[in-house]
């Protein structure tokens, strides 16, 4: 009746209250979209394979009797995994002292039995050494199951011979090794860290967007470039938002959410978010540290100057790339589905293995870029004529703390990356969310510190702009000061004759890293 109905979308709650039965429920190939709350207690055999509208199940307690159960998504087993059925003999409950003998002999090894011998005092024996108990003809053997009890105690009772077994519900299809059974971020520390990380990366990466776009100073092509990190960096928080809120919806029963969550437009948002987020800051980064560089290195050649016409364009190459990046898994090529933190780790397909090793060659090319810059940097401020010794080291400190983060958040990700690409993952999905909460966002925090809040520039215009609200007139007066004071030094410093050019490329140099 139920089988195979294609139009069947709902069964009334009330349809299978005070039934004795059905033992066995098919509802496989149906539409079904839920199961009722009540009568389900007496069905033994659940058969809902190709019922793909069957997202949630109903409490398991309702499920006191099942056996088996053949479903249609993986993650619903996980609700009936270590579930034993608590189907009553009537045996045991006249029967205590039996009971008690049951729970020993479940703690003995499978190739031992119950048997009561000739003195009635009950003892547990290896069946290698007496095979009698397995005796079917009860007078061949005065261990039958019919010495134990009188015939009365016998009568009307549907004995069952596995008594003294458990009851152990088989489900299928089991869970894979990209959904095992458990919630989103699957530790507890993590579920408390990834509040502490995206609550400190999305008020990081907003407060830099909300003290640059309101200043009041020129937009310069650095102010530019970290408005697009901060901007990326701030995606990246609004991704871990998104995976903590949903995660702390969800604990405890996220097998009931599985397929709605990773299927749905949520999973996918999140998905499209950190791909976005992650390619457009580490494009940002590159392009910030090549555009270091390339100042310093033409510092005397104004014709050569990189101004905001030359950035804006690029930076727009970067967006188009980054979104073109985040849209492949959504147009078919990997997936944001196969986990429930999605990522697109779907590489069943040789197309999707080469887009995630072009996505991870990528990053690590980005990297060297990275540090060959700031090496050439390092080599271009060891100039003695240029700055002075202690300069100098705490130029080589902030520029090792730049290399360290990015290589923090970069290395981990990118090896264990790469070998699952190639199909030898080193670690398992549950291990790999470590990385997602304690090291994948490491930029996304560290970058609004390091480029932006611990300089002189940033902590000028935030306290100009507190100034606007009525805050801190006195220590935003004082930066004003200090802007106008420095500005004319440098005028004058550049038009001195202490040498050719070595001034202004000097007083360059320390406004790279000690804004």
């Amino acid at each position: 009746i139920l089988k195979d109905n294609k139009n069947l979308r709902r069964i009334h709650n009330d349809a299978l209250r005070g039934a004795t039965g059905p033992d066995v429920l098919d509802i496989s190939s149906t539409a079904l979209e839920s199961l009722p709350s009540y009568g389900l207690e007496a069905i033994q055999v659940l058969n809902a394979t190709s019922s793909y509208s069957l997202k949630r199940l109903p409490p398991l307690d309702k499920f006191s009797n099942l056996l088996e159960a053949v479903l249609t998504y993986p993650s619903h087993c996980c609700a009936f995994r270590n579930i034993r059925t608590e189907k009553p003999n009537s045996l045991l409950s006249i029967f205590d002292n039996f009971s008690k003998e049951c729970e020993s002999t479940m703690r003995k090894t499978t190739n031992e039995i119950f048997y009561r011998d000739d003195s009635y005092n009950t003892s547990l024996w290896s069946a290698e050494k007496d095979p009698a108990p397995f005796a079917t003809d009860e007078e061949a053997s005065p261990y039958s199951y019919s010495a134990l009890f009188n015939e009365d105690e016998m009568a009307g009772l549907d004995f069952e011979y596995d008594f003294c077994q458990p009851k152990i519900l088989t489900c299928t299809p089991e869970p894979d090794a990209f959904n095992p059974c458990e919630d989103i971020l699957g530790y507890s520390f993590l579920r408390i860290l990834i509040w502490f990380i995206n609550i400190l990366a999305i008020a990081g990466n907003f407060t830099v967007l909300l003290v640059l776009i309101t200043s009041h100073y020129k937009l310069t092509v650095p102010r530019f470039l970290m408005c697009n990190l901060s901007f990326a960096d701030f995606c990246m928080g609004l991704y871990l938002l998104l995976i903590a809120a949903v995660d702390a919806q969800t604990s405890g029963q996220y097998y009931n959410y599985a397929i709605d969550w990773q299927t749905g437009s949520g999973c996918s948002a999140a998905g499209f978010f950190t791909v976005f987020a992650s390619e457009l800051s580490v494009y940002t980064l590159t392009v910030i540290t090549v555009e270091r560089w390339y100042t310093i290195t033409y510092a005397m050649q104004l014709d050569r100057k990189l101004r905001l016409r030359h950035a804006v364009p690029i930076m727009l190459g970067g967006w188009l790339f980054s979104i073109c990046i985040a849209a492949m898994p959504l147009l078919g090529v990997s997936s944001y589905m196969k986990v429930s933190i999605c990522l697109p780790m779907d590489i069943e397909t040789a197309l999707s293995q080469a887009y995630i090793l072009i996505i991870l060659v990528l990053n690590v090319v980005a990297f060297i870029v990275i540090c060959a810059c700031y090496i050439k940097i390092y080599i271009a401020v060891q100039n003695p004529e240029l700055v002075a010794a202690n300069k100098d080291t705490k130029i080589a400190k902030r520029m090792a703390i730049l290399i360290f983060t990015d290589f923090t958040c970069m290395a981990p990700i990118s090896f264990f990356a790469i070998s699952a690409a190639f199909k030898v993952p080193l670690i398992t999905v549950t291990n790999s969310k470590i990385l997602l909460v304690l090291f994948y966002p490491v930029n996304s925090c560290a970058n609004p510190f390091l480029y932006a809040i611990f300089t002189k520039a940033f902590r000028r215009d935030f306290f100009l702009l507190l100034s606007k609200l009525g805050c801190c007139k006195s220590r935003a007066e004082l930066y004003r000061m200090n802007y106008f004071s420095a500005y004319t030094s440098n005028c004058k410093n550049g038009g001195s004759a202490a040498g050719p050019g070595k001034g202004p490329r000097a007083l360059l140099l320390l406004s790279v890293f000690q804004k």
